[in-house]
């Protein structure tokens, strides 16, 4: 196979430089917008606008740099590894990330009381080493005004901080094992789609293609004047607001049809034009099964199922559909998984994995080191026993069962990403934590493994801005456009690195400048801080055994997904997919599923009236759907960080 030339690499040094610059700023940025405003939402989002809008600029300067000094612009792979950086580093800081460590950290100590009895009920199972219990450093990070930069601060969260690090560092290389296994099945076998990648590969095309398109630019125009619009209205009234936002209707007073509630409507550009690139029968799924759980709760109301106080478990239902979804995906895969484990025992040499980011002995062999330390790390006879004295940790059986349903989900979200480019896959409160709880109850899972099923909740709250995604996605653009997969796996690691430490930084200085709880009081503490610890604070003093209804109902919703895939695979004309059925009871489906529905009404017309060659000329006008509001919604949120003042957000 032609290797790639020096010049095609994409991760050079200027590269790295650029990257590395940008990630703490980008993180400050992201910081700024979903925790001291609360407003934006990027990493919300499949696509973060943040990191659209920093490739735009460097695209920009580019052109500046073409027309002087040539010989320095940046190639199209350099600006990739740029963007796939960033991204990385975005998500790791964001809203289902370090967003909710942070808060964490502390909370449980600062918020104690009598009345709550948080000290007496788990106060020792907390790991010291994982948490801030200095009531000094907390007083600084709580009502602020406090030098974070001395000694005794610092002190108080570098232990922390280096831990979880640590932890996030081996999370995130594990996925990257997992990646490389699956990446040429997925990429180069069943030739995924990998929609989500269509912008930035188009934006970054050295030909400049989609920037001399008419089609794009009016897509741009028309996103980018409607939020200027509605940017302006927030300051002056006077001008009209064209209702972009989501708005909640209700459609019906009378029983049972008002158990379906009030049904969100939204018309976000970037969502319309992100729902083109989605196929059919996903595009339509999402609206179709959007609709199916509404009438679910119709018909719990109509039976007056009242002894099912949480029917219809739609987030019970998700999870069995997520982990189908896993288990779909590698039986798909399942000859080429067993060569690669075959090549790396060294029974299948033939194998050629030269053009993968590492070579499968070497993925395998990280794979289980990286989950050696996730052991090491969570087990109460890893790092407590041998550096501290604590009660804290988990038992063996426990650590595997609650990683092996993370990284199923994990891998669902990421081949969902892929294959469909879903724009959004929150799975909120439906991960392993719950999972394991609803099938053995508190009662067997003891204090311990449930304490640290809290500490996890900051990658288990919700799954939108996870990394795994990001990584595949990140090879599929080496691969089209020649770049090295080795140095880019290196690069990778490196802003899982950089953006955990920039993201400690930002939250951490912005409590010490702000007061957490003074003035940022949502959500880091309403929410992000006292959730797991509330729910902590639940299961130990309500004792529970196995809740037969969310269990049976886990399972159903596995088992629904795995006829829906049958079914799918035997009919052609099949039109529900699976993964429509599991991502639509999220809060952003039901925010955006009006959208896809537009989109895929669009895009019907367009293929069915104009055929493949109309929907290729109108692909830009999309893609510029996408650009003018992230554009010009970056600026109003630039805008408002700069003069502190509260801008229009155009997303959530």
């Amino acid at each position: 196979m032609k290797q790639p030339q020096k010049g095609q690499q994409g991760v050079t040094f200027r590269s790295l430089i650029i990257a590395v610059l940008l990630i703490p700023i980008n993180c400050y940025w992201v910081i700024e917008m979903e925790v001291i405003r609360y407003s934006g939402h990027p990493v919300t989002i499949s696509l973060f606008f943040n990191v659209v809008f920093n490739i735009f600029v460097l695209i920009g300067l580019n052109l500046i740099l073409k027309k002087f000094l040539p010989k320095h612009t940046l190639t199209q792979s350099e600006l990739l590894v740029i963007y796939i950086m960033l991204s990385l580093a975005s998500g790791i800081a964001g809203h289902d990330m370090l967003e909710i460590l942070v808060p964490m950290l502390g909370h449980a100590y600062w918020f104690a009381t009598p009345e709550n009895e948080w000290a007496e009920l788990f106060h020792r199972y907390l790991p010291r080493w994982l948490t801030v219990d200095d009531k000094n450093a907390l007083d600084g990070y709580y009502n602020g005004e406090i030098d974070l930069y001395t000694s005794d601060q610092l002190s108080a969260w570098m232990e922390p901080i280096l831990w979880w690090t640590a932890f996030i560092f081996a999370l995130v290389f594990v996925m990257l094992c997992i990646n490389v296994i699956v990446r040429r099945q997925w990429t180069q076998s069943e030739k995924l789609s990998y929609p989500i990648i269509q912008l930035p590969l188009e934006m970054t095309n050295p030909a400049l293609g989609l920037f001399k398109s008419r089609f794009m630019w009016m897509g741009f125009g028309i996103a980018g004047f409607l939020t200027l619009l509605n940017g302006m209205n927030t300051f002056f009234p006077a001008i009209p607001q064209i209702p972009l936002r989501v708005r909640y209707i209700n459609l019906f007073t009378d029983k049972p049809w008002n158990a379906m509630g009030s049904i969100p409507i939204s018309f976000y550009p970037f969502a319309i034009g992100l729902g083109f690139f989605i196929p059919l029968d996903l595009a339509f799924s999402c609206w179709f099964f959007f609709w199916f759980w509404r009438f679910q709760r119709v018909i719990g109301s109509a039976l007056g199922l009242r002894s099912l106080p949480g029917f219809p478990y739609m987030n019970e239902q998700a999870s069995g559909g997520y982990i189908a979804l896993a288990i779909i995906a590698l039986w798909i895969s399942r000859n080429h998984i067993a060569a690669v484990f075959r090549k790396a025992i060294g029974y299948r040499p033939k194998l050629d994995d030269s053009d993968e980011p590492m070579s499968y002995r070497t993925a395998v062999i990280g794979l289980l080191a990286g989950l050696g330390f996730i052991v090491f790390f969570c087990s109460k006879y890893g790092v407590s026993s041998i550096f501290y004295k604590s009660n804290a940790g988990m038992s063996l059986g426990v650590i595997l069962g609650f990683f092996a349903i993370y990284f199923a989900i994990s891998t669902a979200v990421t081949r969902m990403r892929a294959e469909l480019g879903s724009p959004v896959h929150d799975l909120h409160y439906a991960g392993p934590d719950q999972i394991m709880v609803r099938f053995m109850g508190t009662r067997r899972l003891g204090a311990g493994n449930l304490t640290m099923f809290s500490m996890f909740w900051f990658i288990n709250r919700a799954y939108r801005s996870h990394p795994m995604p990001h990584q595949l996605e990140g090879f599929k653009l080496a691969e089209r456009t020649n770049t090295s997969n080795q140095r880019l796996a290196f690069a990778m690691m490196l802003a899982v690195v950089l953006g955990s430490l920039g993201a400690f930084w930002a939250l951490i200085d912005r409590g010490y400048r702000m007061g957490m709880e003074v003035r940022v009081p949502s959500p880091s503490l309403t929410a992000f801080g006292r959730e797991p610890y509330a729910r902590l604070q639940g299961w130990l003093v309500n004792l529970s055994g196995t809740n037969y209804p969310q269990a049976i109902f886990t399972i159903m919703g596995f088992i629904f997904t795995i006829l829906l895939m049958v079914t799918r695979m035997r009919l052609f004309w099949w039109p529900f997919h699976p993964a429509g059925y599991a991502i639509t009871t999220s809060w952003g489906m039901n925010i955006i599923w009006s959208c896809l529905f537009f989109s895929w009404l669009l895009k019907l017309i367009i293929l069915k009236f104009g055929g493949l060659k109309v929907h290729r000329q109108a692909t830009p006008f999309f893609l510029g759907l996408i650009l003018g509001e992230f554009t010009v919604g970056s600026l109003w949120t630039i805008f408002g960080i700069i003069f502190g003042i509260q801008t229009y957000g155009f997303w959530v």
